[in-house]
């Protein structure tokens, strides 16, 4: 869990309970998916195609779909989600007159061969069944050239992202490339954000328009320095980043730059974190606790994951009521958890890393080199504490910062980094 208020006694006693189960079934060695044995379905009879997403530029018209897990299970007769392989579906329409290439590498340079994904499959323990599915994987894979005029279609086979999938579609033609980027909701998780309302939320009749520069800086130098227990009487984090952008600005931004969705907090995510802690293993998506500012939890969460459980950077952050030139501006905090510590009342609560600035750093530096950021400028409103007068957050761990906080114009379009205008507005720490 992230660092921060829990959840409560009950949240508590369920995840001792996890652990435990967790614990009883690693020894066991219980095993995971099987096949359906029933043999793949045709593509038409499994309905992942009505997600499907279309762009169309120069000619070339692409569509991308994603199956769940049960979908690709019904379209393979495999479990290939629990391997680590997720499939995804392409069709390219060439309207040119002359032949065009797809080029998987760009889709995601991880990508599997037809062959290598049947081999990872439990099927391949049976000499039949392993042939059986790499010939339909064969058979359905997306073929890299597609001529004038032609319309073909197929599976690429890449590394499993749940949550929403982001990649790239590169066609390669005679005169010129093409690229289309696609942000796919795949279900089967229950992301912390989907609950809410981002569109009423947006168009708040009570929200602020902001007007001149010095305007802007005031107003978010004037936002609350920290985050706050569910009675927001103490103070804990401090909310060292502010982001500008729309909801779906702020959502491809940050998936593009390789951060994960959160799950909220339930019986699987809680079997999922239990078993990762036990193990050290990766979870891309656990949960984090609830922080509060404007007297709710976070809106939206994002983390990257490392090695383990217990190492991630993660961010949550709140949309205010102020708006500049239309766009909601959000608040935030981003703290990098460095380890695991108990504690009587949760068990267990990630250790952050005390200088919280360099994760804030992390971040820009991050989502620059992502090309999604316009815009950059720092202004005040944390409040300084000096490395040998660290203040605590509510779980007890010190942080020091020299007070500032980093604003952010994301960008759901690419921007290089030669694009990012820079606002002097403050020093730069560590000038």
């Amino acid at each position: 869990m992230g660092n921060g208020s829990q959840s409560g006694d009950d949240i508590a006693m369920i995840r001792s309970r996890l652990v435990r189960a967790a614990l009883l079934l690693l020894l066991l060695g219980v095993p995971g998916g099987c096949r359906t044995n029933q043999g793949p379905r045709p593509i038409e009879a499994v309905t992942f195609r009505e997600r499907a997403l279309t762009q169309e530029s120069h000619g070339v018209r692409v569509t991308a779909a994603v199956p769940s897990a049960d979908e690709t299970r019904e379209l393979f007769d495999a479990d290939f989600y629990d391997k680590g392989v997720q499939p995804v579906w392409l069709e390219v329409e060439n309207g040119l007159e002359d032949e065009v290439a797809f080029l998987p590498v760009g889709l995601d340079p991880r990508y599997y061969t037809p062959i290598e994904a049947a081999l990872l499959s439990e099927a391949a323990s049976d000499d039949t069944s392993g042939r059986d599915v790499a010939r339909n994987l064969l058979e359905h894979s997306m073929s890299l050239i597609v001529g004038p005029g032609e319309t073909r279609s197929g599976f690429v086979f890449t590394p499993l992202d749940e949550g929403t999938k982001s990649f790239n579609v590169d066609i390669m033609g005679s005169e010129a490339g093409l690229q289309f980027s696609f942000f796919i909701s795949v279900p089967g998780l229950q992301i912390d954000h989907d609950a809410i309302d981002w569109d009423a939320r947006e168009t708040n009749a009570d929200a602020v328009a902001l007007g001149e520069i010095g305007d802007i800086v005031a107003a978010l130098e004037a936002l609350p320095c920290c985050t706050t227990d569910k009675a927001d009487q103490d103070l804990g984090d401090p909310l060292n980043l502010v982001v500008i952008g729309s909801p779906a600005d702020v959502y491809y931004a940050f998936i593009r730059a390789g951060w994960d969705e959160t799950e909220t907090i339930h019986g699987s995510s809680l079997w999922k974190t239990a078993v990762s802690f036990l193990t050290g293993s990766e979870y891309r998506y656990s949960p984090v606790s609830a922080l509060y500012v404007f007297g709710r939890p976070q809106d939206v969460a994002f983390q990257k994951a490392r090695d383990n459980i217990h190492e991630r950077n993660h961010l949550r952050l709140w949309m205010s009521d102020l708006r500049w030139e239309g766009f909601p501006v959000w608040i935030g905090q981003i703290s990098r958890d460095i380890g695991v510590r108990f504690t009587r009342r949760t068990i267990t609560t990630h250790k952050i890393d005390p200088d919280v600035d360099e994760t804030r750093e992390f971040l820009h530096e991050d989502l620059a080199y992502s090309q999604a950021l316009a815009r950059v400028g720092y202004v005040g409103g944390v409040g300084a504490a000096a490395i040998d007068e660290p203040r605590g957050n509510l779980t007890g761990d010190p942080y020091f910062t020299d007070g500032h906080r980093v604003v952010l114009w994301v960008s759901s379009r690419p921007v290089a980094l030669d694009g990012i205008e820079t606002l002097d507005w403050r020093p730069v720490p560590y000038d």
